[in-house]
């Protein structure tokens, strides 16, 4: 076929088309689209600030004690439904931005050779678009400063996580349904017997009760945290301002390697005391500073796994977690 020929085809089509001012309706369809584009930047940022945090500011995350700080903790402390309501947040906001979009250049282009065409042409443009504006530059704005923009977007992902919280939770559990039916559970490849046995030769200075709980969480690894957690009445642990005295007391009539610290209430947990932080110290006078040798406290969703709370203990080398609710109590 002649080039030339087809390009005054081309040309012939584009020239029949007609752009026209919409409607008020149709305006209002732009503002709603726009407003979908934003989300989805918005969501983009947050997505890849929250898995681009280092080591070094979880560390920070654990020393803060500030309600944006914890619920971050919570939110990276159920990880996988954070991600899978992130998904759905993200496609919901992707497809409603295409299809208002869609409908509003339909009432501003007539006279199109085709409408399969012209949808076609439409979400080709709006595509490009939710790519560079919806995704790209959010991404490379929010990897710049992670931690900070975690702090800033922190209650929104939280509001987020909670609305999508239920769909997210059947898509996990539906993912790892499906990956044991394709034999890709690695995480269980052990037995329960070949595990209890590994157990007995790791850490041998763990009391027995801890090592009763760690065998309990190898047995109920497909638990949430909620059903296996020891309730705050049952729990041994020390008010900040405690004496030194007290706190030996407290440590000879218990017997607990890790005992949690709080101030005013037993809600506001600043930190957890391990015992052999103190042991180099025990000799010193009633006016020792104890409070000093407090370790940030490790903050875990109640909805959390305890098979993914057991491989953070590994991985983290931890043995302790604070468990919250959605409301951080």
């Amino acid at each position: 076929m002649d080039t030339d020929a087809t390009f005054r085809q081309w040309a012939e089509t584009f020239e029949q088309i007609i752009l026209t001012p919409p409607q008020t309706g149709a305006w209002i369809i732009l503002a709603l689209s726009l407003l979908f584009l934003v989300l989805s930047a918005f969501i983009s940022a947050s997505e890849v600030s929250f898995v681009s945090l280092t080591n070094t500011d979880k560390e920070k995350l654990n020393a803060s004690h500030a309600q944006a700080d914890r619920i971050i903790l919570t939110l990276l402390g159920d990880s996988e439904r954070l991600k899978a309501a992130m998904l759905v947040a993200h496609t919901l906001t992707d497809v409603a931005f295409i299809l208002l979009g869609n409908y509003f250049l339909m009432q501003s282009i007539h006279n199109a050779p085709s409408d399969a065409w012209l949808i076609v042409g439409n979400t080709v443009i709006l595509v490009l678009l939710m790519l560079l504006f919806g995704e790209i530059i959010p991404r490379i704005h929010a990897t710049q400063k992670p931690l900070a923009f975690c702090r800033k977007a922190a209650r929104a992902m939280n509001f987020t996580y909670r609305l999508f919280r239920p769909i997210a939770g059947w898509m996990v559990t539906s993912s790892n349904y499906l990956q044991k039916l394709a034999g890709r559970d690695n995480a269980h490849n052990l037995s329960v017997d070949e595990l209890s046995q590994a157990l007995e030769l790791t850490d041998q200075n763990d009391i027995s009760e801890e090592q009763n709980m760690l065998r309990g969480i190898i047995r109920f690894g497909g638990e949430t945290v909620k059903e296996v957690m020891t309730s705050r009445l049952d729990i041994v642990d020390l008010e900040l301002n405690t004496p030194f005295p007290q706190v030996i007391r407290c440590i000879i009539d218990n017997g607990y390697s890790r005992i949690p610290v709080y101030q005013n209430s037993r809600d506001n947990i600043k930190g957890v005391l391990y015992i052999k932080d103190l042991l180099p110290y025990l000799d010193k006078g009633d006016n020792f500073h104890w409070q000093s040798l407090i370790r940030p406290p490790y903050f875990v969703p109640d909805t959390k796994m305890i098979d993914d709370l057991l491989r953070e203990f590994q991985r983290q080398k931890i043995h302790i977690a604070i468990v919250v609710d959605e409301f951080g109590g």
